[in-house]
């Protein structure tokens, strides 16, 4: 039997899936109608944005399975890689 994330990745190719991610650091802010959480991850060299409507409760040292698009935004004329994260799911508590 085939899991959803296994029949995701083929339809949506710049879809990516990792699994048990050790969160280094998580910073919530609000932002207008939202709360933008950014993540950092071990071994990981950029963030990691997903935006929620309520405060969640904080992800550092946690491990998670996340699915992600690739992405670029700019801020003050800079390029930054950054992942905006479709699917976070919490899989241990430290």
């Amino acid at each position: 039997m085939t899991t959803l994330t296994e029949t995701r990745l083929p339809q949506h190719d710049p879809l990516v899936h990792g699994e048990l991610m050790h969160v280094a650091s998580h910073v919530q802010r609000f932002n207008g109608e939202c709360m933008v959480n950014t993540l950092m991850m071990d071994g990981f060299d950029f963030p990691f944005k997903y935006g929620r409507k309520n405060k969640c409760r904080n992800l550092k040292g946690k491990q998670v399975d996340l699915s992600y698009y690739p992405s670029i935004e700019v801020i003050a004329d800079f390029e930054m890689n950054i992942m905006k994260v479709v699917q976070l799911k919490v899989i241990a508590m430290e």
